[in-house]
């Protein structure tokens, strides 16, 4: 059974390896959504309001090249005593050493060393040295078989963090909702997003798509979608067109011999089933918003928000989408990006497996 941190007692002086999920987007040395960031600082204060001693570590981008430098500049504005990124080595152990009951350091990005991503147990154990107590407070990458998610939980007390927490507890009304239920799935990548459709086409009222996976749609349909991105093999989209559930844009909008958004016929046209629903759950954009193709999706979440029903916004690209005023109105905005689409699918994660113990 996972336990929350608010289970924890007596950590007066212990130290605290804070697993975050602090990959967030850097531009100019500067981070220019602190989304992931801020999310994980009530699970920060709340361990140094019990005077805990805690070790921050994260990975930031996909290959280790980029510092967390910019990520210690944001949290120092929100949280006290917290250190520059420490790299791991010589001077961690000292740095750790030399902490005070409240003292936070933030270790530089994880995945510069290698037996992160190979999920290395030398290096788990490693980590597991610097502490008493290992703490996941990184949803958005505990999909992934590696060390500081599954490996370092072996060889600790482990617990999960707040919004880890409230992750598992909102996701999981995805699961059992209350009816009449509204999925819609946008984004790309058909073949990621297959087990999701057909797990959901079962459960949901009705099944929107929009984004580059209803390209795929309009293709089978007989449209010419010119130089639009489709997926390439077979899906089984012609059985899938017959299923009463699925809602197909019935417009879109084209740049440059491309379809680049959900048109505004369509998202009229959900509006009714909006209103009707108790439950709504969205992952992925409806248009190519890398582009600045976002009125669809814009629309969209005005209209989520209004409406009755529990939301639950799927996080990474429609999350980016979302102003902090904005997210208030919706019931729940996951963190979570690969993660939050293998928990919908699976239920559950290999970072809550190795907790569960």
């Amino acid at each position: 059974m996972i336990k929350s941190i608010r289970e924890l007692k007596n950590v007066k002086g212990k130290t605290v390896l804070l697993r975050a999920d602090f990959n967030v987007p850097i531009q100019n040395g500067k981070v220019v959504d602190a989304f992931r960031i801020i999310k994980a600082l009530p699970t920060i204060k709340y361990l140094q309001s019990k005077k805990a001693k805690i070790i921050i570590v994260s990975h930031a981008g996909k290959d280790g090249s980029q510092s967390l430098a910019p990520v210690h500049k944001v949290l120092a504005k929100q949280v006290k005593n917290i250190f520059v990124p420490e790299v791991f080595g010589s001077k961690t152990e000292k740095a750790v050493g030399d902490m005070k009951p409240g003292d936070v350091v933030l270790l530089e990005n994880l995945r510069m060393e290698r037996g992160e991503k190979e999920n290395d147990v030398v290096f788990a154990k490693k980590l597991a040295k610097l502490a008493d107590i290992y703490v996941n407070e990184a949803f958005p990458v505990s999909h992934r078989a590696q060390a500081s998610i599954v490996l370092v939980p072996k060889y600790l007390p482990s617990y999960a963090g707040l919004q880890l927490v409230e992750e598992i507890k909102q996701l999981s009304k995805c699961l059992h909702p209350k009816h009449p239920f509204l999925f819609i799935l946008g984004g790309a990548k058909f073949d990621t997003k297959m087990p999701l459709l057909n797990k959901y086409l079962k459960i949901a009222d009705h099944v929107f798509i929009g984004g580059a996976l209803a390209n795929n749609f309009f293709k089978a349909e007989g449209f010419d979608v010119k130089k639009s991105l489709v997926d390439d093999g077979n899906f089984g989209i012609e059985k899938l067109l017959k299923n009463k559930k699925l809602i197909i844009p019935c417009d879109f909008v084209m740049d440059n011999e491309m379809i680049v958004d959900v048109g505004p016929d369509a998202v009229k046209a959900l509006l009714p089933i909006i209103q009707k629903a108790k439950t709504i759950v969205w992952n992925g954009p409806l248009g190519f918003y890398e582009k600045g193709f976002t009125k669809a999706t814009k629309t969209l979440l005005s209209a989520l928000a209004r409406a009755k029903a529990e939301t639950i916004i799927g996080g990474g690209d429609t999350a980016a989408l979302i102003s902090p005023k904005m997210e208030k109105q919706f019931t729940f905005v996951s963190t979570g990006g690969g993660a939050t689409l293998d928990f919908l699918t699976k239920g559950t994660l290999p970072g809550i497996k190795a907790l569960d113990k």
